[in-house]
């Protein structure tokens, strides 16, 4: 094969490449031509939360890995992870993404990794290319780029090419598969969400085995193991790849509300509770369940009204409202499901799901079983507390499945199976082209088609159009019967809008196909409509969620928090380090903004210290003026009648360090956190008993003159100096956590203890002395240089199968010369 023969046969998939880029472009157009940028709700709480580590790095290009900004101080494994493995994953992002800015960038590597993946399944680039935007176009990853879970999405991106190595390896392409899939799950590892990444763990398995069957029955022993040995080998360097991030994540996350529970026998918290295993509780797990009559927003999108919002927004509910209701309609969810809210349904396309069907007809392998068996199977799990036996089955046995929330978004294992089947079903029918694959058409249009006809005429069938707290009201106030009659109405007028939309596309395309199949239109003019149908339906779904609102001019994303004369006149103190609490934030413990400016006792994270949590629950909320002046709370950001925001100083805040006089030993953390009730902070200590060997009952005495200060602040290491007539015994006012901080007096390295529950606490020699604590945890040198070896590896292995699949075609070639 000569250079022209191979840049003829490779012309189709860099058109493919390029139209993926267009398409990308051009979906966000004009916006992203006239220099706008997406405003992202997470994305700018992130900035918000990352501020400090990303300050401290550019003014002494040192990363941090602790940032007192966020809940009086937490690690930034998990605000802005940062390790310099990811530096060269980075940049094998950049050339992957050819360079690409976002938000295009985030389609494009959507739409190339599911092409990646279909042509891995033995599919031609124009399958594949219709694969990609079936897939690409579903509407859950345009409201997750809506909402700002960038790191959710990409991971989403990375998982299909991530399969298509494991497809390669068990066809017998065990290099490049091996290759692929390490690549792959290495970048899809980086990006950071193993929620995600856990779900597909199940296609992962689902697929193996339907492998195993097909190998199995063919007497292809070797090849299985073949391919299996290849893929472990691949996911070890993935994993090592990313060790770093993936070691501290896991150690962190036992201090987490994700991960560890409270030592509390009674917490109040929802977010995480005392058991005999970690994890978070069922209640805070399954608070975000679809609905089952939901489930059918994957064929018809406003099935319980799509996102939440004012029922005066969807035009066919003015329409169709009674005068009497009209006047409420802005006053009403547009949203009436299960879940508490939503930002839009999961809609796969109604074209899709009716290849789907299809695909469950005529698709004989075992692959077909795997991704029908993992559909239902999220679908189930995406239930919840709405089908809780099997929910609380897995959140009890299943490793890790306890530590995710929101078990909705395990329908992506369905947005990806749906698809796969969908375009095996349509390559199938243009190659065959018999009676059996029309029969099948019949069947396939029958069901969906009748179920969106049904929907139409009688949407009763799909449960009431109001809220089950909206029926409660009803239930106590008989005379708002009539009203809410009104709004069901409405909003009737919504769902048989989309009920009539579901039913044209699914038609359309079923002519279109049949057209085809009678000879009385070429394929590839058929694939073409049908591609133009799949971005006409999905397109105009997904810009109801994503669209030129959602973006702002640049300057904005620039100064995400413009300055007010509050931070203004706090930012005048020249102290380092003290603390802020914003109590006109509306939820301070979910106020992501003070922490940009300030270092806040409130703040925004999913994964927020167990420890913190308690403190939130039992003595933050209830405000308990002398804990918030043992963490050195030294401003309070408060509301006026006048409905502004002004700023009070506390005078009684404790500082950063000082003497105590008296200890009291908890016998447990439960009485422990009962000491904080009624404790002065300024001259007594609570501490454990299990720290009695770190601290000296004896040094708690009143020499009039001993002073400790802070000398120096840095985000990871905090300097303090000491004068003390004889011993003593030093509360700080930092967060203690138990791995990572290295303490030393006069550079000898000592160990710190906990006292008040969450503080640290350090016996003092008398006389001067220097006091350091340094938050530098030694297993980054160990992680990151199997990292470095892990990433080598991987690259090693693309080399092997570049060369052997080179040669192989060369073989290829000689012989049939």
């Amino acid at each position: 094969m000569n250079w022209k023969d191979l840049l003829k046969k490779s012309l189709p998939y860099v058109l493919s490449v390029v139209f993926f880029a267009a398409v990308s472009y051009l979906y966000f157009a004009p916006e992203i031509f006239e220099g706008k940028v997406l405003f992202q709700h997470d994305t700018q709480q992130g900035i918000a939360i990352g501020q400090e580590a990303k300050a401290f790095k550019e003014a002494t290009g040192e990363t941090t890995r602790w940032s007192n900004t966020t809940f009086s101080g937490m690690p930034t494994f998990q605000i802005s992870p940062s390790y310099s493995n990811n530096d060269i994953i980075r940049s094998v992002e950049h050339i992957y993404r050819l360079w690409m800015s976002s938000p295009a960038s985030y389609l494009f590597i959507m739409l190339v990794g599911f092409f990646i993946f279909m042509l891995a399944m033995g599919c031609k680039w124009y399958y594949a290319v219709l694969g990609a935007l079936a897939y690409t176009f579903s509407s859950y990853f345009f409201i997750i780029i809506q909402a700002g879970h960038i790191w959710k999405f990409i991971t989403l991106a990375y998982i299909p090419p991530t399969l298509g190595g494991i497809v390669l390896a068990y066809r017998g392409r065990y290099w490049l598969g091996g290759g692929v899939a390490a690549l792959f799950a290495m970048l899809q590892i980086a990006s950071n969400h193993i929620q995600m990444t856990y779900y597909f763990l199940f296609v992962i398995v689902a697929m193996v085995v339907a492998f195993a069957v097909e190998l199995i029955r063919s007497r292809k022993y070797a090849q299985f193991f073949k391919a299996s040995g290849v893929l472990v080998i691949a996911a070890i360097l993935a994993i090592g790849a990313n060790l770093p991030s993936l070691y501290h994540t896991q150690k962190y996350s036992k201090e987490t509300m994700r991960g560890g529970h409270s030592e509390l026998t009674q917490p109040v918290s929802s977010g995480a509770e005392a058991k005999p295993q970690d994890g978070l509780s069922k209640a805070y797990i399954t608070q975000w369940s679809y609905g089952k009559m939901e489930t059918f927003s994957l064929l018809i999108p406003n099935v319980k009204g799509g996102a939440s919002g004012m029922l005066s927004g969807q035009k066919a509910a003015v329409e169709a409202a009674p005068a009497s209701a009209r006047p409420y309609l802005s006053q009403v969810n547009s949203y009436w499901g299960d879940q508490p809210g939503t930002s839009g349904p999961v809609y796969v396309g109604a074209i899709v799901c009716m290849l789907f069907v299809m695909g469950c007809i005529t698709i004989k392998s075992p692959i077909k079983w795997a991704l029908i068996a993992a559909t239902i199977f999220s679908i189930l799990l995406s239930w919840g507390k709405n089908f809780m036996p099997l929910t609380e089955w897995f959140i009890d046995y299943f490793p890790m499945y306890n530590k995710f929330r929101t078990v909705s978004s395990i329908l992506v294992v369905a947005e990806f199976c749906i698809p796969v089947l969908a375009i095996l079903a349509l390559k199938e029918f243009f190659e065959k082209r018999d009676g059996k694959q029309l029969q099948a058409l019949y069947i396939a249009t029958g069901i969906t088609a009748g179920i969106a006809l049904l929907a139409w005429i009688v949407p009763s069938l799909f449960g009431p159009f109001t809220s089950a707290y909206e029926r409660e009201m009803v239930a106590q106030n008989v005379q708002l019967g009539t009203l809410f009659d009104g709004i069901a109405e409405a909003r009737m007028a919504v769902f048989k809008a989309d009920a009539l939309r579901t039913l044209l596309f699914i038609l359309i395309a079923a002519i279109v196909m049949f057209i085809s199949a009678k000879g009385k239109l070429q394929q590839k003019w058929a694939l073409l409509a049908l591609g133009v149908l799949l971005i006409a339906d999905m397109g105009v779904v997904n810009k109801r969620y994503l669209n030129g609102d959602s973006f702002v001019e640049n300057r904005r994303l620039k100064d995400p928090f413009p300055m007010t004369q509050v931070d203004k006149y706090i930012l005048q103190d020249t102290d380092p380090n003290y603390r802020v609490f914003n109590l006109a934030a509306g939820d301070p413990f979910s106020d992501a903004r003070t922490s940009y400016y300030h270092k806040s006792v409130g703040g925004y994270h999913a994964a927020k210290l167990a420890r913190y949590q308690d403190l939130i629950d039992r003595q933050l909320s209830q405000m308990n003026i002398s804990v918030f002046n043992m963490l050195n709370t030294k401003y309070f950001i408060v509301p006026t009648q006048e409905g502004s925001v002004t700023v009070e100083r506390n005078p009684d805040a404790l500082g950063n360090a000082w003497f105590v006089e008296e200890i009291i030993w908890a016998e447990n953390t439960d009485a422990e956190m009962e000491a904080l009730d009624t404790l002065n902070p300024a001259h007594t200590a609570v501490v454990d008993k299990r720290f009695a060997q770190l601290i000296d009952d004896e040094a708690v005495v009143n020499t009039e003159g001993d002073n400790i200060e802070l000398t120096s602040y840095k985000p990871n290491e905090l300097r303090y100096k000491s004068n003390a007539a004889q011993p003593r015994v030093a509360v700080f006012s930092e967060i203690y956590f138990p791995w990572g901080w290295h303490v030393t007096i006069d550079g000898k390295e000592v160990k710190e203890a906990r006292a008040n529950y969450v503080l640290r606490a350090l016996n003092v020699p008398a006389g001067e002395h220097e006091i350091v604590f340094r938050f530098d945890p030694q297993s980054l040198a160990v992680t990151e240089g199997i990292a470095f070896a892990s990433i080598g590896g991987i690259f090693i292995l693309l080399i092997v199968a570049a060369v052997v699949t080179w040669r192989k075609r060369k073989a290829a070639v000689a012989n049939i010369e």
